[in-house]
């Protein structure tokens, strides 16, 4: 589900959409529930981090955060 717009490794490829590769793990998981509570606006997102779990949330701020970091531009 995060693939299609922030990449499979993490590095988007899409304008305006972060990489979210080398990020962070607290601020993923903070990311995601800011956007759960209503915190955080963008209605995709909200819509995504609504359909996961505490434990997918957890599982996701890991694995982006052990991917290696994007030290290119945001595109």
């Amino acid at each position: 589900m995060c693939t299609a717009c922030h990449g499979e490794d993490g590095t988007s490829r899409t304008a305006g959409t972060p990489h979210l590769g080398g990020q962070d793990r607290l601020y993923l998981e903070r990311a995601l529930a800011d956007y759960r509570s209503g915190k955080r606006q963008h209605v995709p997102m909200t819509s995504l981090a609504n359909a996961l779990q505490p434990a997918d949330i957890e599982a996701l701020a890991a694995w982006y955060s052990a991917r290696p970091g994007f030290a290119g531009s945001v595109p």
